[in-house]
């Protein structure tokens, strides 16, 4: 299938390592560094959930903070660029109608979404009229999903569309989706972990023609799941 890697070209895993990630503290703001300075990714959760956090404009239209939906104790994590509506309303990521395809797509290789991965976007906050968010927007966020990545320590991250690569792997430049959904590759600032591009479950109710496309994508990362023991 184009776009997709065999298994067999995609090295072991070594031990899982924390990421180093350099995350500037605010001497005027200690709410935040209070998040910053959590042990643990439950800490972490419920601080940065109830921080009331006001960093960028996006705080101002939410109902929530959304930080995840899933297992912080799994291998895999998944990266979108932004809560929806539903996502807003439940505090949950990903529980929308895409969130709702990636369910299903990924149960029909066996694997649970909410047990085998974790699922985070790029911003916290709903997006007026869920457009993608904007760089300063990312910027401000970007901080709180590399402590989310610190803490979980995964060995394979998932980037869900364009915007999350665009904002997670700085040096892309031009991409073409077609191309890059489906392979994997690694890159310095993800030290240890096996990244792979997906095409956003949105983009699949968008255009149900790339739904195969996508099926196999899956199943090669389940195979990489399995190779690297990130499948319960």
């Amino acid at each position: 299938m184009r776009g997709s890697v065999p298994l067999r070209t995609v090295p072991r895993f070594p031990e899982r390592t924390v990421p180093v990630f350099t995350i500037q503290f605010d001497l005027f703001d200690s709410a935040t560094n209070t998040i910053f300075e959590a042990k643990t990714y439950p800490d972490f959760k419920k601080l940065l959930a109830e921080s009331g956090c006001t960093k960028c404009p996006l705080s101002e239209g939410r109902r929530h903070i959304v930080v995840d939906r899933g297992n912080p104790g799994a291998k895999v994590l998944m990266i979108g660029e932004a809560p929806g509506e539903n996502e807003d309303i439940q505090g949950k990521a990903f529980v929308g109608r895409a969130g709702q395809l990636m369910d299903q797509m990924m149960k029909e290789l066996g694997i649970d979404t909410n047990r085998d991965t974790l699922i985070a976007n790029v911003v916290k906050c709903r997006p007026p009229e869920n457009r993608a968010p904007k760089q300063e927007e990312a910027d401000q966020c970007m901080p709180f999903l590399k402590k989310q990545i610190a803490l979980m320590k995964p060995s394979i991250i998932v980037l869900l569309g364009a915007t999350a690569v665009r904002h997670l792997i700085h040096d892309k430049g031009d991409f073409s989706m077609e191309k890059e959904a489906g392979r994997f590759f690694t890159h310095p600032d993800y030290p240890n972990i096996q990244l792979m591009v997906l095409y956003h479950p949105a983009f699949i109710l968008r255009d149900p023609r790339k739904k195969p496309v996508m099926q196999e994508h899956l199943k090669a990362l389940k195979r990489l799941m399995d190779e690297s023991g990130a499948a319960k």
